[in-house]
């Protein structure tokens, strides 16, 4: 089994899995089996991270530029899953980014040298329909997906703070739907509980603010695997 000290290998939780399930040697709890309980928990751990405003789950896109005219982006981050705030700057310009407003709908405003706001539509973003008069950069400020679905048990699939909550979680659910264990699962649930709070507890220590969480702007991400 591979071991990386900095990130978590998708193999590491599912061996822990199957050792609180007394199969260490996994003759009945295999990668194969497992799989598909690991993203399950992947799946839960991720929406409570970012229901919890987790340091991990925040991130800031490089600049996007968005040529004079045009009036939207769609090659959004791969990870992303809500946009909390967008600024703008003029291209070229080297200062801070200026907060855009958010609205609910795109309406067409005359052209200005801003872009005046932003909505979401789709999968994307949009800004006033007839554009800016310059070439502008966007600056996205969001929650992503931190922790990543496993593809093989060779995947890195996120950080090594997720390692006891994602093989308890996993454990639990392999206990109730394949070793039918009710008194297991409850058991291996709470720890997975317990776990959570020293994640979220570890990033809290680091926050400085508390940032207001809004709808998913990828209400349907689990479906895709990000």
């Amino acid at each position: 089994m591979p071991i990386m000290y900095d990130r978590l290998i998708a193999s590491q939780a599912m061996y822990g899995a199957a050792q609180v399930n007394n199969d260490p040697a996994m003759t009945d709890y295999t990668y194969a089996v497992m799989m598909p309980f690991l993203n399950m928990a992947i799946y839960e751990l991720n929406e409570h991270l970012a229901e919890a405003n987790a340091p991990a789950t925040n991130d800031i896109s490089p600049p996007i530029i968005v040529f004079k005219g045009e009036h939207k982006i769609t090659n959004l981050p791969y990870y992303l899953v809500n946009v909390q705030e967008l600024g703008e700057r003029t291209k070229g310009d080297t200062g801070t980014f200026r907060s855009l407003p958010r609205r609910e709908f795109a309406e067409a405003s005359v052209p200005s040298d801003s872009l005046l706001f932003w909505a979401q539509q789709g999968e994307q973003i949009v800004f006033n329909p007839n554009g800016a008069t310059v070439d502008m950069e966007v600056q996205l400020k969001y929650i992503k997906v931190s922790v990543q679905v496993a593809t093989t048990h060779e995947s890195v699939i996120g950080p090594v703070v997720a390692t006891m909550y994602l093989i308890y979680k996993t454990g639990a659910l392999l206990a109730q739907f394949i070793g039918e264990n009710e008194t297991r699962s409850t058991i291996l649930n709470e720890q997975a509980e317990l776990a959570l709070e020293r994640i979220i507890g570890i990033g809290n220590k680091s926050k400085q603010q508390t940032m207001t969480r809004h709808r998913p702007f990828r209400a349907g991400y689990k479906m895709r695997g990000y």
